[in-house]
């Protein structure tokens, strides 16, 4: 049975759709701000209208707002959205992300544990955001590398550009400990 139109996977192709023109844009040069905006609005739209517990619309809430440069507000929505006794890696990446934005080291550590239980992926996140909480330099540089390296090998990217958006999501909230790693998969 198909979906009525505006249901929550319309919404969701919509952010990854926006999100994708955003990335393109970013990697030619361009300002890509309102796209990574809108592209945001969309995720936590499809949020609002998905089933419970489909916090990868969260992440990509949360990630696009990051590199727009304007994330509080998204990461006071999630702090908020994600309850407390959600332990799923996508839970836990969610509410890391946004303790970061928020500055809050020991959240921010405390949900990366969590993420831990994912995939090696989630790991590799885990180790940047645990880095990034305890303001250690020499961990983050290796974190952010060993995400780069995976993204680098990839050869299907979720919206379909090749960029390392964990990366550069990371590295936006990494501040003065940012690695600055050259590569095709991130903006000059």
């Amino acid at each position: 049975m198909a979906l009525p139109e505006g249901t929550h996977l319309d919404l969701l192709r919509d952010a990854i759709a926006t999100e994708g023109r955003a990335q393109t844009a970013l990697l030619s040069g361009n300002d890509a701000r309102d796209a990574f905006r809108a592209a945001s609005d969309l995720y936590r739209r499809s949020w609002e209208a998905a089933p419970p517990e489909s916090y990868g619309r969260l992440i990509g809430m949360l990630k696009a707002a990051v590199i727009a440069g304007d994330a509080a507000d998204a990461a006071g929505y999630a702090r908020v959205a994600v309850p407390d006794d959600a332990h799923s890696p996508p839970a836990r990446y969610a509410v890391a992300i946004a303790a970061l934005i928020e500055g809050d080291a020991e959240a921010a550590t405390a949900a990366a544990a969590g993420m831990r239980a994912g995939s090696a992926a989630f790991n590799r996140a885990a180790a940047a955001i645990e880095a990034i909480a305890a303001r250690d330099g020499g961990a983050y540089d290796a974190a952010i590398r060993a995400i780069l390296d995976d993204f680098e090998a990839r050869d299907q990217h979720l919206t379909g550009v090749r960029i390392a958006d964990t990366a550069l999501m990371l590295e936006r909230l990494a501040g003065d400990l940012a690695a600055h790693p050259a590569s095709p998969l991130l903006p000059v």
